[in-house]
C-alpha cells in the first residue's frame, strides 16, 4: 500500500471532481479548488456537484475551497483539471505561491490558441522547465470514473519515476493507471480526438451510417498520427489508451460533449447557439482552431481536421465539408506516413 499523499485538484468540473473522488478512494488527503467562491460554498453546503457531476455525494473528507494559495500550500501533487484555454491564467496565479517541489498533473485535452502549445508546454512556459509534469489521459468520462466503472488511463512523463509515483498513488481497483514517456503523443492524442469527435457527431447529425462514421474515425486517427509524429511523438502511442482508446470513447459515448457539438452542427444549428446552451466546455472547438494554426505553421495537410475548422470558424456547411472530403483524389492508404520506416529510424537512433 502506497503512503498517503496530499492532492489538490484545481478545477471543480466533472473531471476534476471525479479525480478528487478517485484520490479519496486511494486513501489520499484531497482538497478540491473552485475558481468561484459562490460555487465553492454551494459545493460545501450541498456536498454534491449539481452543475457538473450530479447524483454523487461528495464525502465529508473532501475539503473544498476557493482559496488558491491554500490549495497550492496544501498539496504534494497539484492536479490541473482546467481547460487548456484557461490554464495559463491560473498558472500565473500559482506562480505567486511555493510550487517548485510539487508534481503537476495535467488532465487538460487541448492545444492553446495562437501559441499552439500543449498543456505541459504551457505549464513550463509559465512555471519554468524544471517543474515535474505528468500528463494523465485516456478514455475516462468523469460520469463513469466517479461511479467506480472500471477505467484505464495512462500517465506520461519524461521522468519515469515521476510517472510511476502518480501510478502508485492514483490507482485503485476501478482506476488502472499505465505509464510511459511520450508526453507529446499522449497530449496530441487527447487534444485531436476531440476535434475528430466533432466530425463524428456531424456524421450522426447528417444521418450517415456506421460505414461513414467508422471510415471517418479511421482516417481521423491517421491524421492524428501524422501530426503527432511530425511533432516528435512515437506513433505507437496513438494505438494506445490516449490515442485510439480515447478516440473510440469520445466518438461514441453518450457523455461526449464534442460529439454533441458535432451532432447539433450536422443538424444545421450554428456553433454559437450550441456553445451558449452548454454548461461544460467542449475542448474540441477551440482546439480545432489551434490545430489548424499548428498545421499551417508546420506545413501539414490534415483534410478532416481542416474541414472541422472550416465548419466551426468559416461557417462552411456540413454538406459542403463532406463534399470536399469525398471529392479529394484518392491515394495509397498510408502513402503520407510510413510507419515501418519511422520505426527503423528509431532503431537506428538507439
Amino acid at each position: 500500500m502506497s503512503k498517503k499523499i496530499r492532492v489538490a485538484v484545481l478545477g471543480d468540473g466533472g473531471w476534476g471532481t471525479a479525480l478528487a473522488l478517485v484520490n479519496l478512494r486511494c486513501g489520499n488527503d484531497v482538497l478540491l479548488w473552485s475558481a468561484f467562491a459562490d460555487y465553492a460554498k454551494i459545493l460545501q453546503k450541498e456536498r454534491e456537484n449539481l452543475k457538473f457531476l450530479p447524483g454523487l455525494k461528495l464525502p465529508k473528507e473532501l475539503e473544498i475551497t476557493s482559496d488558491l494559495e491554500k490549495a497550492v500550500d496544501f498539496a504534494d501533487v497539484l492536479v490541473l483539471a482546467i481547460p487548456s484555454q484557461y490554464l495559463r491564467n491560473i498558472l500565473f496565479k500559482i506562480r505567486e505561491f511555493p510550487y517548485k517541489k510539487k508534481i503537476l498533473v495535467s488532465v487538460a485535452k487541448g492545444i492553446e490558441k495562437k501559441t499552439c502549445l500543449r498543456p505541459s508546454e504551457i505549464i513550463r512556459s509559465v512555471l519554468g522547465h524544471d517543474v515535474s509534469v505528468v500528463a494523465l489521459s485516456g478514455p475516462s468520462h468523469a460520469e463513469e470514473v466517479a461511479r467506480k466503472i472500471p477505467t484505464l488511463v495512462v500517465a506520461a512523463s519524461e521522468n519515469m519515476a515521476t510517472a510511476q509515483y502518480i501510478q502508485d498513488h492514483f490507482r485503485d481497483p476501478y482506476f488502472r493507471v499505465y505509464i510511459q514517456k511520450d508526453v507529446v503523443g499522449v497530449e496530441i492524442g487527447g487534444a485531436v480526438k476531440n476535434v475528430i469527435a466533432i466530425a463524428a457527431g456531424v456524421c450522426d447529425g447528417l444521418k450517415f451510417g456506421d460505414n461513414t462514421k467508422s471510415g471517418l474515425i479511421t482516417r481521423g486517427l491517421y491524421e492524428m498520427v501524422r501530426l503527432g509524429v511530425k511533432l516528435g511523438a512515437n506513433p505507437n502511442t496513438f494505438f494506445g489508451l490516449s490515442g485510439v482508446g480515447d478516440l473510440i470513447t469520445t466518438c461514441f459515448s453518450k457523455h461526449g460533449r464534442n460529439l454533441h457539438v458535432g451532432r447539433e452542427l450536422g443538424q444545421g444549428r450554428k456553433i454559437k447557439d450550441i456553445i451558449n446552451e452548454m454548461n461544460m466546455v467542449a475542448e474540441g472547438v477551440d482546439t480545432s482552431l489551434s490545430v489548424q494554426q499548428l498545421a499551417d505553421r508546420i506545413d501539414l495537410e490534415l483534410p478532416i481536421l481542416r474541414e472541422v475548422y472550416r465548419m466551426l470558424f468559416k461557417d462552411k456547411s456540413p454538406e459542403e465539408a463532406v463534399s470536399t472530403l469525398l471529392s479529394r483524389t484518392p491515394y495509397e492508404e498510408w502513402k503520407a506516413f510510413d510507419l515501418i520506416s519511422y520505426q527503423a529510424k528509431l532503431a537506428t537512433k538507439k
